[in-house]
């Protein structure tokens, strides 16, 4: 059995050009990438860098000038927008910073979309979303419509509304900006012990610093270009061992 880790995306020379007036602005310049499954990667940069670009890019919600996207073995850059949004139903989730909720419908109603859009029978979606939402802490106020919400709660259920369809990778844009601090950590470990229940991957743009913390690798991102990337979880591990080595064995490895 191979340990081999499985390539959810991968970007190619990928590049993204805006034509303004006269001019060419270079959004994205020879972008290559590739997500494991199960992984949860930050897309760290300053507004204008490129980042939300490259969201936009990797889940098929704009086409890239130059350049292949290969999604779980489909080349998204040449499917049509038809069969581009068939294909995010069906294998994606968003998390947005302003929730992007229906403000008519309540939160089940807006829990169920992602399963109304499949033709998930009535029964069915309603129940999933029901579990979703007591997931997320929300199980006693689906019937609340977003007015009736806090932000926290409302993210809440952005958050249940992504990972209904069970998708093989989750989108987070800036997913904690309108929160207070002691939400944004609430919220942030919930997203991620979801996306780790799930073995899902999560990709989560921001500028701040402090969310690349409770990521595995970030991507540093500056005038549409990958600056570098941070294995976070090889660091840690490489900052463990040299703990270990300076405090000495243990008592117990000294007993063996």
């Amino acid at each position: 059995m191979s340990d081999k880790p499985e390539i959810v995306i991968q970007l190619k020379n990928v590049q993204k050009v805006y034509p303004t007036g006269g001019e060419r602005v270079v959004a994205l310049d020879d972008v290559s990438l590739e997500f494991e499954k199960g992984k949860v990667y930050c897309l760290l940069g300053v507004s204008g860098s490129g980042k939300s670009t490259l969201l936009n890019i990797i889940a098929g919600l704009e086409k890239p000038t130059k350049g292949e996207i290969v999604f779980k073995g489909h080349n998204i850059h040449k499917m049509s927008e038809k069969k581009l949004a068939s294909f995010r139903q069906r294998y994606i989730g968003f998390v947005f910073q302003s929730y992007n909720l229906m403000p008519t419908l309540t939160a089940l109603e807006n829990t169920t979309l992602p399963l109304i859009f499949r033709k998930i029978p009535k029964r069915v979606r309603n129940k999933k979303a029901h579990q979703m939402l007591k997931a997320v802490g929300l199980g006693k106020r689906y019937r609340h419509k977003p007015s009736e919400m806090s932000g926290g709660q409302q993210q809440r259920v952005s958050i249940a509304r992504a990972f209904v369809n069970n998708p093989q990778v989750v989108f987070a844009d800036e997913p904690t900006g309108n929160l207070d601090t002691k939400t944004t950590q609430e919220m942030m470990d919930l997203i991620l012990g979801m996306a780790k229940t799930h073995n899902q991957t999560l990709i989560l743009v921001t500028h701040n610093l402090e969310l690349s913390k409770y990521c595995d690798k970030v991507i540093h991102i500056r005038d549409g270009k990958i600056e570098k990337i941070d294995d976070v979880v090889a660091e840690k591990i490489s900052i463990d061992e040299a703990r270990a080595d300076i405090d000495g064995p243990t008592e117990g490895d000294i007993n063996e």
